[in-house]
């Protein structure tokens, strides 16, 4: 009797193959495609010894760097980064929210959503450093280009993560409150943002994350930030000055991480 169940069970269960088929097929157009696009002749003599004067430099970094407290010392350009990434989040929040209302569908007409949705998907299929390039040429090389460049793509990601926390709002609430003759304004304000605040929080503290790290890259293009001086560095082979500004960056992320895991955490208790 046990024999036949196991037997019964046993053809029941769905076979495996098809997976291991589709595995093995995609498995091998990644090798495929691997060969074709990526060209690989190994690490020369040289640059096995870049390698090792990199890494010593980033294990001996340059006091000089670390305590030089003009322009081009260490924390006036990592106070520069964290401020065009701040400054980004916080104005790019600002368009986002009206925005993603705005985008959403239990909220705006059905052409207004869609358009909207096209100007929101249009702002995030360009990378930001094709921003930063934009703005420096228009504005000028500097921290201002920075703060534009990262305010328009905290506007695209936060509007796309926004417009779908607004969607997934509880409906009736929002009834209860039309029932009652509140305008659009009331609707939102004590219907829809406690609801929201929540999540607008997290969002904010991830894209600033993003934008802190972006803003250490905005330098190569003149968009203010360490980044520039980090590849100038670099590129002369002072790697002690390169690891003193590597290992600022990284003490730089682990305390945003730390203060923003604290707040989400704060979040998640109290709701």
């Amino acid at each position: 009797m046990n024999r036949l169940t196991l037997e019964s069970q046993y053809k029941k269960y769905p076979k495996g193959w098809p997976q291991f088929v589709i595995g093995a097929v995609v498995v091998t157009l990644i090798i495929i495609i691997w060969n074709i696009t990526v060209e690989y002749e190994g690490f020369t003599q040289r640059g096995w010894s870049i390698v090792g004067v990199a890494i010593r430099g980033l294990f001996t970094p340059s006091w000089d760097v670390i305590s030089d407290m003009s322009a081009s010392g260490l924390l006036y350009m990592l106070f520069e980064t964290f401020a065009i990434g701040f400054l980004g989040t916080i104005f790019g929040t600002i368009i986002a929210i009206p925005l993603a209302f705005i985008s959403s569908r239990n909220i705006a007409l059905r052409w207004v959503n869609l358009i909207m949705l096209a100007v929101i998907t249009l702002i995030r299929a360009f990378p930001s450093i094709m921003y930063g390039i934009m703005f420096v040429k228009t504005v000028g090389p500097g921290a201002y280009a920075g703060v534009l460049t990262m305010t328009i793509g905290s506007v695209g990601m936060l509007s796309k993560l926004l417009v779908e926390s607004v969607e997934d709002i509880n409906p009736g609430i929002i009834e209860s409150l039309d029932a009652a003759g509140c305008t659009g304004f009331q609707k939102v304000r004590y219907g829809m943002m406690p609801q929201l605040s929540s999540s607008i929080i997290s969002n904010v503290l991830y894209r600033l994350d993003i934008n802190v790290k972006n803003a250490s890259v905005l330098g190569l293009v003149g968009a203010g930030g360490i980044g520039a001086q980090l590849i100038f560095a670099i590129q002369d082979r002072r790697w002690s000055d390169a690891g003193a500004m590597l290992w600022g960056l990284v003490i730089l992320v682990l305390l945003i991480e730390y203060i923003s895991t604290k707040i989400r955490n704060l979040l998640a208790t109290k709701s």
